[in-house]
């Protein structure tokens, strides 16, 4: 909103404003506007905080359901905490983005579509959990076609309305590139429209099965966050975009603001989420925050990039597919004492705090990796 005010002011008939209001000067640098939907987010959440958590204890009484097959600690420490905690990061996260991102970008709506559509998907799940107390909600093929639908759309939406960048191969859209690698692309051609569906859902999905403990998710999420709001920059500016030798995507640096914005809310959510946890973002958050990730991912054409920063998450998905395919494959051996492999951790007698902060640490060292592969050409 600020920035279109600044717009307004700098290109309209009333130019001279903006020499009167030094504030909308600062407006058009990108990271003065990602600081402060950094800022902004944290203190939307600041303000919801425990009127809010109280709130949902009351509506939910029994709070999430917690597996009774998982951990035994979990039994006791966790049963009655509220979930749904995901409406505090996208409330932070939404009121972040509007007011400091460019709302006549297109990469900007795009990925707040997905977001909030996979967020009312979670809070469809989340509600089926908390009112039946069950860990079966919103039934695992309807919520993977609901989330293939709503990928689908944004991906086709960025092939054929985004800004095709002059200089760069006409078939940028819809191929995969490479990271290390300067010219390699693979078109996939209108197949490009799935490989991006399964980038933005299968991501959301690797964030939702890394959601198991106090603060495990949110942290990796804020990591990869910077990790992309600092590539989006870099694709986005043409000139440091020449210097790395990676493919200039115009607009697309505009995604900034929003993983300020997302940071913000995740710092503000950590506050309530660190262990012990007084609420659980649920699907309504993970669900939500993992499509963002895939969908910026996609927009800034480093969707390989992103299974390098979010290995974290890519490894406990990979975990329980492993899981679950041994387990049919022997007729009921399995590899792992527990999946998804945190809980393994669990169980191997590492304490909670120990399983979080050392997989913190391990995504902190990948989404370094990953930023090492823009100079690496």
């Amino acid at each position: 909103m600020f920035y279109l005010l600044y717009s307004y002011f700098a290109t309209g008939d009333h130019s001279g404003m903006v020499h009167y209001i030094p504030f909308l000067n600062l407006v058009r640098y990108l990271t003065f506007r990602t600081g402060m939907a950094l800022i902004t987010a944290q203190i939307v959440i600041g303000l919801m905080g425990s009127r809010f958590i109280n709130w949902m204890r009351a509506k939910q009484g029994r709070g999430q359901p917690i597996r009774k097959d998982g951990p035994e600690s979990h039994v006791i420490e966790k049963v009655g905490t509220p979930t749904m905690g995901g409406f505090m990061i996208l409330a932070g996260l939404l009121v972040g983005t509007l007011l400091w991102a460019d709302l006549s970008n297109l990469y900007v709506w795009v990925v707040l579509f997905v977001t909030l559509g996979f967020g009312v998907l979670g809070f469809l799940d989340d509600y089926a959990k908390v009112t039946k107390q069950t860990s079966a909600g919103v039934s695992s093929q309807m919520k993977l076609l609901i989330q293939f639908i709503i990928s689908g759309i944004a991906v086709f939406i960025l092939m054929k309305f985004a800004p095709h960048p002059a200089g760069e191969p006409p078939a940028l859209p819809t191929s995969v590139a490479f990271p290390v690698f300067k010219n390699l692309l693979i078109n996939l051609g209108l197949f490009y429209i799935v490989f991006g569906a399964i980038t933005i859902a299968g991501f959301s999905n690797a964030v939702n099965l890394t959601d198991g403990l106090d603060g495990l998710a949110i942290v990796p999420v804020m990591i990869a966050s910077g990790a992309f709001g600092l590539i989006s920059y870099v694709v986005g500016n043409f000139v440091f975009s020449q210097y790395l030798q990676i493919h200039f995507v115009p607009g697309v640096g505009e995604m900034a603001p929003f993983c300020g914005a997302m940071i913000g809310a995740g710092l503000g959510f950590l506050w309530y989420n660190a262990p012990p946890a007084k609420i659980f973002m649920g699907d309504t958050g993970s669900l939500a925050l993992g499509g963002a990730l895939g969908t910026m991912a996609v927009a800034a054409k480093h969707e390989i990039v992103l299974g390098i920063v979010g290995g974290l998450f890519v490894a406990e998905a990979l975990s329980v597919m492993i899981q679950v395919g041994y387990f049919k494959a022997t007729g009921g051996k399995r590899i792992f004492l527990m999946a998804p492999i945190h809980h393994h951790f669990e169980k191997l007698g590492w304490k909670e705090s120990t399983v979080v902060i050392r997989f913190w640490i391990i995504s902190f060292v990948l989404a370094l990796v990953g930023l090492a592969t823009l100079k690496l050409r």
